[in-house]
């Protein structure tokens, strides 16, 4: 019989949060795997993480906005006698604009990528993460909580993943296999800088670093946490999202996003 290692598997790791999980996982002793479409950018972090006395970590450099990239992973991952303990869905992409006005196929793509590649990596190695008892966390946001007028399929793939990162919390627990979703609000990276969102400007009680949503996400599923939402002003947004009627919610959404006179389409790929 095969015997395989197990390993970290991250995607999106080339920046942002999904760097910071990188380090994260890596600093708890994972043996971890990086998939993202900047091959440089994931061989700089893995040559940072090997600096810092840990083993190199495994670079795929995959485009995950393709349908055949999950099946793929799994291919690479079994040629190297490795299997996942634990799967980190950080990779995605954001299109911001009126969805009649923005490309069809695009916001498509962005479904596939956001919703059917994350569900395809979080069902694929189900028996590994079971033989490890390891853990699925799935990056989700502060717009999973709510409709989103300007970003309406961002928002609304966002709050498909924190629904079945819930539902296959309570399905999988009986295996040993953890499920969390991480909620961060404003994070200072490419996200915010690529929407013309200055982080000076962002409300300070809201804000957390990459590194320290990665923390926190880390944290939360090695506790088995069903959710969490970093930072206590972030928590105390989705307790009053949650008491505050949605067209309130929306109404105040749109003419939020209308005063920053973005153009028709922007859009920020997340996806590594």
């Amino acid at each position: 019989m095969i015997t395989l290692s197990p390993v970290a598997l991250i995607t999106g790791a080339s920046s942002g949060i999904g760097a910071a999980l990188a380090r994260v996982f890596a600093a708890h002793g994972h043996e971890t795997v990086l998939v993202g479409r900047r091959e440089n950018l994931l061989n700089a972090l893995a040559d940072e993480i090997a600096a810092g006395g840990r083993n190199r970590p495994l670079v795929i450099p995959f485009d995950l906005a393709r349908l055949d990239t999950p099946a793929r992973i799994g291919q690479e991952l079994s040629s190297r006698r490795l299997e996942p303990a634990y799967v980190v869905n950080n990779a995605g992409q954001g299109l911001l604009g009126r969805a009649a006005e923005l490309d069809r196929g695009e916001q498509l793509a962005m479904i596939d990528l956001n919703v059917r590649t994350l569900t395809d990596l979080s069902l694929r190695f189900i028996d590994g993460l079971a033989r490890h008892r390891g853990g699925i966390l799935n990056v989700a946001s502060m717009s999973s909580f709510f409709p989103g007028p300007g970003m309406a399929l961002y928002h609304a793939t966002k709050a498909y993943v924190l629904s079945f990162s819930e539902a296959l919390h309570t399905e999988l627990a009986p295996r040993g296999i953890r499920v969390t979703a991480l909620c961060p609000g404003p994070v200072p990276t490419e996200f915010q800088a690529r929407i013309g969102e200055d982080p000076e400007r962002l409300p300070r009680m809201l804000v957390r670093s990459a590194q320290q949503v990665a923390e926190e996400g880390y944290s939360a599923l090695m506790r088995g946490q069903r959710v969490v939402v970093p930072g206590w002003g972030n928590r105390l947004v989705r307790f009053a999202l949650g008491i505050t009627p949605n067209r309130f919610i929306m109404s105040a959404t749109d003419a939020a996003r209308r005063r920053r006179r973005v153009p028709v389409k922007q859009s920020w790929p997340k996806r590594g």
